[in-house]
């Protein structure tokens, strides 16, 4: 009954508008919507606040993009918004999953909340184009799918992002990493070290590479290149920002992560920062840490430190048909540290691993393990544990010395 009712006052709300000649703002339609909504529900013995709801949602359906969505879009403590189809929609909240009573009153509802997002900047989905990414105003990244493609759908994810940039204290506060391993990352960072960042999905490898790059010195300039603009770099004046960019409906127009790191070699960076690596790109930041972009930052999806080695051997192969032997050594002498991320059972991110790379002998890729998480599951079903040194001493101090700073080991 009550969805019956929210799509009847949603229509007749629309069809005010439509014909009215009046130029209409929030506060018009709010003031519109509710003698609406009032009469169509008036004999429907709906409480008030079943009608305020309703008032609600019929605003969201016709003055914002995302529909019912709206509020969970604007809720801070919501991370990601899940929808599989018109009925199942999830949102991600506190580092845990949940199904909200929420629904979409159709599947071309649904898809008209697609459209209009796609619509935004410029992209269009339809049947003959299916998938679409985008990123919203407020940073937010969309992912969508059309019904022909997901037989459950159509489906939308939109994943959000703070505000406020996290920084590596509050990494140290929620016991990401400790503080004894930030310092050294920090140094590092100061010392031109190339740092890979590896993790799973959701392991937290963006909010990391923002923390790390606030300890880039201010008087540099930096280049960072992301399939959408997520980093928020704040202490660095001297900062170029670039964005893939999707082709047309016509297939043009397209720009790569590869294209724009061979461009970005030609604006005379002190650093390069790629968002994440995932094809043949890989190969392009190799040549770029190896040829002078020392203190270069990047993001990988792996499972280890030893997969994301791995991955990046089978990425740099989709650019060019090289030796696994030069590969190797490619990678050996052009990353420096690898930190990896993970995310426990207990949903929080921690730091599970700092390997340094120290060489390339017989083949294979040498690691030496700096600080490894250490952890024992309690009764309640967190884990407790630290992020520990290993007692490996770093090989590579001479990037330390000639950045002037000091190491103790």
């Amino acid at each position: 009954m009550k969805d019956i009712l929210t799509k009847a006052c949603i229509e007749k709300t629309r069809s005010v508008i439509k014909t009215s000649d009046e130029k209409h703002t929030d506060e018009s339609v709010k003031e519109m919507i509710e003698p609406i909504v009032l009469e169509i529900t008036r004999a429907s013995g709906l409480s008030y606040r079943d009608k305020k709801e309703i008032i609600d949602l019929v605003f969201n359906s016709t003055r914002k993009d995302l529909d019912i969505l709206q509020p969970y879009a604007d809720d801070e403590n919501v991370t990601e918004i899940m929808v599989n189809g018109p009925e199942n929609i999830f949102v991600e909240r506190d580092g845990n999953i949940h199904k909200v009573k929420d629904k979409f009153s159709d599947r071309e509802q649904l898809e008209e909340v697609i459209r209009r997002v796609a619509a935004k900047v410029h992209r269009e989905i339809n049947d003959m184009n299916p998938i679409v990414d985008v990123r919203l105003e407020d940073g937010s990244r969309v992912n969508a799918v059309y019904g022909n493609v997901a037989l459950n759908g159509p489906i939308l994810t939109i994943r959000k992002f703070p505000k406020k940039s996290i920084t590596m204290e509050d990494l140290i506060r929620v016991q990401t990493i400790t503080p004894i391993a930030a310092d050294m990352l920090k140094k590092m960072v100061e010392g031109k070290f190339n740092i890979f960042i590896s993790g799973g999905t959701s392991s937290g490898k963006t909010t990391f590479l923002n923390a790390l790059s606030n300890f880039i010195p201010k008087g540099e300039r930096i280049i960072t290149i992301e399939d959408s603009a997520e980093l928020k770099i704040e202490n660095i004046e001297n900062l170029v920002i670039m964005e893939t960019k999707n082709a047309n409906v016509q297939g043009k127009g397209e720009v790569t992560i590869r294209q724009l790191i061979k461009a970005s070699l030609r604006m005379r960076p002190d650093r390069i920062i790629v968002g994440e690596v995932r094809g043949p790109e890989a190969l392009d930041m190799l040549q770029a840490m190896n040829t002078g972009h020392e203190g270069s930052l990047s993001t990988g999806h792996a499972n280890s430190s030893e997969g994301m080695i791995s991955r990046i051997e089978a990425m740099v192969l989709t650019a060019a048909e090289l030796p696994l032997d030069a590969i190797r050594k490619q990678i050996a002498s052009a990353i420096d540290i690898i930190v990896h991320l993970g995310r426990l059972s207990d949903k929080t991110r921690r730091v599970i691993e700092i390997t340094e790379i120290i060489g390339f002998k017989e083949g294979d890729i040498l690691l030496n393990p700096l600080f490894k998480f250490e952890r024992v599951e309690t009764k309640e079903g967190c884990f407790e544990g630290c992020l520990r040194p290993t007692g490996n001493a770093l090989n590579k101090t001479s990037k330390f010395r000639m950045a002037g700073i000091e190491w103790d080991g």
